[in-house]
């Protein structure tokens, strides 16, 4: 921070700032420089989501190609570099839970196609599939930054104090986020279905 001519301070770049500034022009180095100073945070988020060292690395160098494509659209403005680039590798991190989910569900739904099973198990996996489409409706319920905040902590295993970093906001605004978003999902999930019948 300095002052400038006028007396007005003026807020300085930050070396990550600084240094995709470089890389959105081409700059091999600076990504070079951009990579070791990055790369062992990012790791330590993205593992913290997918849990298995290779997918993680996998993940790692998606998200730095993906730096390298698109350094272009970050914005200092807007926020700090390092924010921008957490949240581009949470964004990546979910998005192979959630496919990796998805195949699983796959799997698991062709495996009970294939196999004979007993009136009372089949009851008890639509309970399942029932229970999951209402959280997922109860979650369409959120406001996009309320959802955020749930996903970050209960999907991707944050403490409030990582999801206000990755978020790029003051702690006390992701308590909010959070607080807000566990009550009005607590209400959705607890009020009575309306019987079809009743339709």
């Amino acid at each position: 921070m300095t002052a400038g001519p006028t007396g007005a301070v003026e807020l300085r770049a930050s070396p990550i700032d600084e240094l995709l500034e470089r890389v959105a022009t081409g700059d091999r180095l600076a990504f070079e420089q951009l990579y070791r100073s990055t790369a062992p945070r990012m790791f330590g988020l993205i593992r913290q989501i997918l849990r298995d060292p290779s997918q993680s690395e996998e993940v790692s160098q998606e998200v730095f190609l993906e730096i390298w494509q698109t350094a272009s659209r970050f914005q200092s403005a807007k926020g700090r570099g390092i924010s921008w680039i957490f949240t581009l590798a949470h964004r990546r991190a979910v998005d192979r839970v959630r496919s990796s989910q998805s195949s699983r569900d796959r799997d698991y739904r062709i495996g009970i196609r294939d196999r004979e099973t007993e009136h009372d198990s089949v009851a008890e996996q639509i309970d399942t599939i029932f229970e999951s489409a209402r959280m997922r409706a109860a979650l369409e319920l959120l406001t996009a930054v309320q959802r955020q905040a749930i996903e970050l902590a209960y999907f991707g295993g944050h403490t409030q104090s990582e999801m206000a970093v990755i978020l790029g906001v003051p702690l006390s605004t992701a308590k909010t986020r959070m607080r807000d978003g566990l009550l009005r999902l607590r209400k959705a999930l607890t009020e009575e279905p309306v019987p079809a019948s009743a339709l």
